[in-house]
């Protein structure tokens, strides 16, 4: 595990200002958002070198001088942007954090994310963690978990919450898939296959799988939508239920299970229970695969954190209950349903995700 989780080696006087950082930050993150709507971040960036003065942006942009004032003065004590050194009128230049937030798809993804979906539910954060139940899911109604509310969404935050959910494990897809078709699978289960996206993959890979989602009605009627529109409508099939439900039933057809960041939404006593029941359904040689992003597996700090941060949406907006697990502890609630890990393959795509592979134990 990293270092800095152990070490507490900052000077005091660093410490306070990062602790202001955290004190100011809402404020921080609305005043990129805006920047970024109103176009100041991109002016910035198109200048170059030659940098630009707030009274160019004005003109360019028909926003008050004094706006963007205030937003690059405090961008500028944030080190997004800078100043360009030894000139007498004041030229702002992009710096490299500012790069990042705008150019950088996974900084876009996250940002795109917590403005849509969780900056005002994140207000209620301790009365989750006080109930157990995400009491910031009541800004988009009453609900009992976010994937039930996910087709009422508006369109742009249906957008952001699935460029997030997408963006991470899509990219461990190629590598994913032939693990997972080493033993040839000719059914594959796929469990919360949300839009299909796993399902459309696996169809395009082998002409001759055939793949059935289980999931909540709102995400099989989406899926059934893309596999039509993807022409695999006749070897894609969906069955809908919550896997919770003691009256869902899973079926028992399927050579291979698949679970993609799916366990993450639910607690470490309800992965167990689901293995259980997943382990009652299949046959002794079913090849169960769970991908997931484990955030003590990360090759970066960056990444680390972001999934760290992650887990505060699953208690405030999407269930109360979950988060983003250790490997250690998602483990052993999986192999507390019955089942043992057979291999296990880290590092999967550029945002290092983890495919373990499990098989019922042995009678």
């Amino acid at each position: 595990m990293d270092n800095s989780y152990y070490d507490d080696k900052i000077r005091a006087i660093d410490a306070k200002v990062e602790a202001q950082k955290i004190a100011f930050s809402p404020l921080l993150f609305q005043t990129v958002i805006a920047m970024k709507e109103l176009g100041i971040l991109q002016n910035i960036s198109e200048s170059g070198d030659n940098g630009i003065s707030v009274i160019e942006m004005s003109e360019r942009l028909s926003v008050p001088e004094y706006g963007i004032k205030v937003l690059v003065e405090f961008a500028l004590g944030a080190g997004i942007i800078k100043l360009l050194p030894h000139i007498q009128e004041e030229r702002y230049v992009l710096g490299k954090i500012g790069w990042f937030l705008l150019e950088d798809k996974m900084t876009e993804v996250n940002m795109n994310f917590v403005n849509d979906i969780c900056y005002q539910g994140a207000f209620h954060l301790a009365e989750s963690i006080r109930t157990g139940r995400p009491a910031g899911l009541a800004a988009f109604g009453k609900w009992t978990t976010i994937y039930e509310a996910l087709s009422t969404l508006s369109e742009k935050a249906k957008k952001s919450w699935f460029d997030f959910d997408h963006f991470y494990s899509d990219i461990a897809f190629p590598e994913a898939l032939p693990l997972v078709f080493a033993n040839r699978p000719g059914c594959i289960l796929d469990i919360g296959g949300n839009t299909a996206k796993w399902s459309i993959a696996c169809c395009r890979y082998d002409r001759n799988v055939r793949m059935m989602i289980l999931d909540l009605p709102g995400q099989t009627a989406v899926a059934e939508k893309n596999a039509e529109a993807a022409g695999l409508s006749q070897r894609i099939s969906t069955c809908s239920g919550n896997i919770l439900d003691e009256n869902t039933m899973i079926p028992d057809c399927a050579d291979a299970v698949w679970m993609s960041q799916f366990l993450d939404c639910f607690s470490l006593r309800q992965i167990t229970k689901i293995i259980r029941k997943i382990a009652k359904s299949v046959r002794n040689d079913t090849d169960i695969y769970v991908l997931e992003p484990l955030w003590d597996f990360q090759k970066f700090p960056a990444a680390s954190y972001s999934l760290q941060a992650t887990s505060i949406y699953f208690t405030c907006i999407a269930n109360g209950n979950s988060k983003m697990y250790r490997y250690g502890e998602i483990l052993q609630a999986i192999e507390a349903g019955g089942v043992r890990l057979r291999t296990a393959h880290h590092d999967l795509g550029s945002n290092s995700y983890s495919l373990l592979c499990f098989r019922k134990e042995d009678p």
